[in-house]
């Protein structure tokens, strides 16, 4: 009780509203009864059949044309994790919604103790012939394992991230079956789950268990494939680098990839390099991206063969890695059709900080100019389908609401979304801050008076590390990605310091947020408050970080008839209940932090938050998406001195 009332009282010096529901994850580990059918849902929600759910292309980075999409409807059975496969299932489940979501059509729990069993059967077209096959799963929750007809193909491990597995040494002809099994602790483990809990109240949510995201079918050709692209902008040098990744290195001097940048269909550039090495493809007079013009240039790869342009040299009297090399592969004259081939886009765009209006105060930098970044937290998560957006068209409503509501970045909030999210992000113009989600068990947070951080486990820094690396690499072609966020609070924190370096040594194309809120230890490139005071409070001034407030907001109002649970203690960090107070407390938080842009130099202002989420009341539109709390073109209105 005194380490609950110590809490209580850090958190309100930071402005919060205590409740023992915000202390969800440390106060209970023990499953509450099973989820409910949900009371609302969004528009998007209830058009969700097992004929249209999530029928897009899953990868817009890296797109071939042929694949099969398998979602829709699967058999289930949740059994104790200790028996072996079911004979027997206990139903079936739209897949990709997790089992605890109304729109999976099943909206049961999945204990740490239990095992959720998938089956369904395929067929493989006869077009694919003579291919390789991949088994794409866009994110499972948690560990899973694969089978088809019967053998184990492999595993997984992380809630988050894409994967496939390499299925076809495991076919036959006809159909064929798949089998995953899948576990997941929730909050029973210290594992990156975001806001996941079993006794979901205040800020923790209900959880989310299986498949999550699209699983899909991809035929690629049988020796060597394109696996991955990562593109790199270098706005100074007016050029992009390109590093074509294959499934395994060849060694043949006569194996190249060609790289060919267009604006539109008008090839732009092209550029031919020996595979296995990076590639600086130049773009002249590059148009540039930005919120208001987000513009994207596309982007084709292809694996082909070339004339050796060192015939007759001895293998240690050719140039390796230089610019001779470099030069007679661009003039290589390509022979014979592409054995692989995906089509990608970029864009030209720098992040970065710098002097702004305040001396000696960065500031953050778009292209080399001050940008302000105004955004709502957002979470995600929607009321029949928990985690996993019912479509794309809805994830475009939000985006298109917070655009046009004068917001130019979101911070993604302690989630990782499917790649067609950030797509749209990338289309439309949204500055993205992408959050690690946490992971934690009690005594392994912290609070906000404490600077030291709690000791962890290898194993689970092992885990965290493993995922905060996925989700980097997974999403580094996104342009609209500017920030990666390691820690949220002291949710988990552990060696802020040395994960922040890190993760700059991995992309330095990126700023980094080393912990959002809460324990600031000096590094990374933002100094973050969070600040839910009626009237924000100022960061301090830092001669060699930007200052942003990273939190701000949670403005409450529970509108009648768009309740998550009418009887639940629906709440805000301030909590109002009619639109007149709500808007007059908006503008006196923002009429804060216009004043703070123009006289202490914050770089960015992040609003709690987008929606409301379950118990929490204090968005800006209702969990249904139905209610606008505050008109679009007031909230433009409110927001427009901050790009003054």
């Amino acid at each position: 009780m005194k380490q609950l009332i110590r809490r209580a009282a850090a958190l309100l010096s930071y402005g919060f509203l205590v409740s023992t529901s915000l202390l969800a994850p440390v106060l209970a580990q023990t499953p509450a009864p099973g989820p409910q059918k949900a009371a609302i849902m969004s528009r998007w929600e209830k058009q969700v059949t097992p004929e249209n759910a999530w029928r897009e292309y899953p990868r817009p980075q890296m797109v071939r044309p042929n694949w099969q999409n398998l979602n829709g409807m699967w058999e289930y059975a949740i059994r104790p994790k200790t028996e072996g496969q079911p004979t027997k299932f206990d139903g079936q489940i739209l897949v990709p919604f997790a089992v605890e979501s109304t729109l999976s059509k099943v909206t049961k729990s999945l204990t740490p103790d239990q095992r959720l069993w998938y089956r369904r059967n395929i067929t493989i077209p006869a077009a694919w012939n003579g291919q390789r096959v991949l088994l794409h799963f866009g994110a499972v929750d948690y560990e899973c394992n694969l089978w088809v007809n019967g053998g184990l193909v492999g595993s997984h491990t992380g809630g988050s991230d894409p994967f496939e597995f390499d299925i076809t040494d495991f076919l036959k002809s006809g159909q064929n079956q798949v089998v995953l099994g899948v576990t997941d602790p929730t909050s029973n483990d210290e594992q990156p789950r975001g806001k996941q809990v079993f006794n979901p109240n205040g800020i923790w949510y209900t959880p989310v268990s299986g498949i999550w995201q699209t699983v899909w079918l991809e035929p690629v050709p049988k020796s060597n494939y394109i696996e991955e692209v990562r593109i790199t902008p270098e706005l100074d040098s007016s050029r992009i680098r390109v590093e074509v990744l294959l499934n395994k290195p060849i060694t043949s001097p006569t194996s190249a990839i060609r790289l060919t940048a267009l604006d539109g269909t008008q090839t732009v550039s092209s550029l031919v390099v020996r595979s296995g090495r990076a590639a600086y493809v130049p773009i002249s007079n590059p148009k540039l991206w930005t919120p208001d013009s987000p513009f994207l240039y596309n982007l084709k790869a292809e694996l082909v063969t070339v004339t050796d342009p060192f015939a007759g040299t001895e293998n240690r009297n050719r140039p390796r890695h230089n610019e001779a090399e470099r030069s007679a592969y661009a003039k290589a004259q390509v022979t014979g059709n592409p054995a692989d081939a995906v089509t990608s886009y970029f864009a030209m765009r720098k992040i970065s900080m710098g002097p702004g209006q305040i001396a000696g105060q960065p500031m953050l930098l778009l292209n080399n100019k001050v940008v302000f970044q105004n955004g709502p937290l957002d979470q995600g998560w929607w009321p029949g389908s928990l985690l996993t957006p019912p479509s794309d068209d809805a994830m475009i409503f939000e985006l298109d609401f917070l655009k046009k509501s004068g917001f130019n970045m979101l911070r993604k909030h302690i989630k990782v979304e499917p790649a067609r999210y950030y797509y749209h992000c990338d289309r439309l113009g949204m500055l993205v801050w992408q959050d690690m989600p946490s992971g934690f068990v009690d005594g392994q947070d912290m609070h906000p008076s404490e600077s030291v951080e709690p000791l962890r486990r290898s194993k689970g820094k092992e885990q965290f590390e493993l995922e905060l690396r996925r989700m980097m690499n997974r999403l580094h072609n996104h342009p609209s990605i500017v920030t990666w966020v390691v820690h949220n609070e002291g949710w988990g924190q552990y060696d802020n310091v040395r994960l922040a370096n890190w993760v700059k040594a991995l992309d330095p194309s990126r700023l980094v947020n080393a912990a959002s809120g809460w324990t600031d230890l000096g590094a990374g490139d933002f100094y973050d408050i969070h600040t839910y005071h009626e009237v924000p409070h100022v960061p301090e001034a830092k001669k060699d970080r930007v200052i942003v407030v990273g939190e701000f907001g949670g403005i409450g109002w529970p509108v009648t008839g768009h309740l998550w649970d009418p009887n639940k203690r629906n709440w805000g960090y301030q909590t109002y209940h009619d639109k007149d107070a709500v808007l007059k407390a908006y503008r006196t938080k923002y009429g804060k932090m216009v004043e703070m842009y123009q006289k202490n130099g914050v770089s960015a202002a992040v609003y709690t938050q987008t929606t409301d989420v379950e118990g929490e009341v204090n968005g800006l539109l209702t969990y249904d998406r139905e209610v606008i709390k505050i008109p679009i073109e007031t909230l433009r209105e409110i927001h427009a001195p901050l790009f003054k």
